[in-house]
């Protein structure tokens, strides 16, 4: 088990259509075997600012995500709504312990 905690930063005109988008992506990403978890923050003090923890039952699932029509649709759709490139750092996770089912 691990988790990709993702940081984006949406440019104001976009904030709308980037909650849409994600929202879309992430109601559909939770329902993949492979995942376990898939939130979608949005920083109080900042607006701007978002960040999505997915937390993957298996090595493979992360692959197998971006695979997916809905993130496909996702990534095309928010390319030029980010006012920078998203980072991402990739955890193993200690605690809790995460159902593989």
């Amino acid at each position: 088990m691990h988790s990709v905690i993702v940081s984006i930063h949406v440019k104001q005109e976009y904030i709308d259509a980037f909650i849409a988008a994600t929202h879309d992506n992430a109601s559909n990403s939770i329902n993949e075997l492979g995942i376990a978890r898939f939130d979608f923050y949005q920083q109080l003090d900042d607006p701007t600012h978002f960040t999505l923890i997915e937390v993957y039952r298996s090595e493979d699932a992360p692959i197998k995500h971006r695979e997916t029509n809905h993130y496909l649709r996702w990534n095309n759709a928010v390319s030029e709504m980010m006012a920078e490139s998203r980072t991402k750092v990739v955890y193993h996770i200690l605690y809790p312990p995460v159902d593989k089912g």
